[in-house]
């Protein structure tokens, strides 16, 4: 096993049960106590765990949210295999939403430069990226500015929402589980999401397989919200098929 692939079982357990002790994961993944110590500095540092005596826990489970550079960091390639696979949503001439967010930030430099969109953004920094593209008509919603995500939030942003028909809302999300649906963990950028929904015809999800399962606080959606969701191969087969049951089209790339 790779020192990826090790870290994101050790990641996936984590998560799954709350907490993971140094000792249990080496014996489990048949490597030393030092190689855990090793992973689980690298976990911290990408802002997914926090170390505790003898193990660590998911950020998940003491309410913190990594910010946009940690985020960023983590499960690169699957963000850029899902960003390409969502250029096929993207309509030949029309209006879309990109919600902020680091797999949406791949979309974001990714956008074909062939065809008239108008994109509506509430990251300044998207808004900034597409300013210049003399094919595309760029919308930035305005708002508080969340540090942590840097996305635009309250009444600034959801007023203009209220009054949009897009054709498809690209659509980032914390966590995504059978049970809760959609999930993020402020409430502020969860009735965001929530108007961003409310405004398009088409919902495509994009978020990586290390969402799933996850259950935070603010819920701003249910799968039956979701047109379809384009995630990575990491999500099994039978989770895959899970959400299938349950109404959502899930695109694995």
């Amino acid at each position: 096993m790779y020192a990826e692939e090790r870290q994101q079982a050790i990641l996936a357990k984590a998560r799954a049960h709350g907490r993971v002790d140094v000792v249990g994961l080496a014996e489990e993944l048949a490597v030393t106590t030092e190689t855990i110590r090793r992973d689980l500095t690298v976990l911290e540092r990408a802002g997914v765990v926090r170390r505790v005596h003898g193990g660590a826990i998911p950020v998940e489970r003491l309410g913190f949210e990594p910010g946009v550079a940690a985020r960023d960091a983590v499960m690169t390639a699957e963000k850029e295999r899902i960003a390409k696979a969502a250029l096929a949503e993207l309509p030949e001439e029309g209006s879309v939403i990109i919600d902020a967010g680091t797999t949406t930030g791949r979309l974001i430099e990714i956008l074909p430069v062939d065809r008239e969109l108008t994109v509506i953004v509430n990251a300044p920094a998207f808004a900034a990226q597409l300013a210049t593209r003399s094919n595309l008509t760029v919308l930035m919603l305005g708002g508080r500015i969340r540090g942590r995500t840097m996305a635009a939030v309250d009444d600034w942003a959801l007023a203009p929402l209220s009054q949009l028909c897009v054709d498809v809302a690209f659509v980032a999300t914390n966590g995504v589980s059978v049970g809760r649906g959609l999930t993020t963990p402020d409430i502020t950028e969860a009735a965001v999401k929530r108007a961003m929904i409310g405004a398009a015809r088409r919902t495509v999800l994009l978020a990586d397989h290390s969402k799933v399962g996850n259950d935070c606080m603010a819920r701003f959606g249910g799968l039956a919200d979701v047109d379809l969701f384009i995630t990575d191969t990491g999500l099994d087969e039978e989770t895959a098929g899970e959400f299938g049951d349950a109404g959502i089209r899930v695109m694995r790339t």
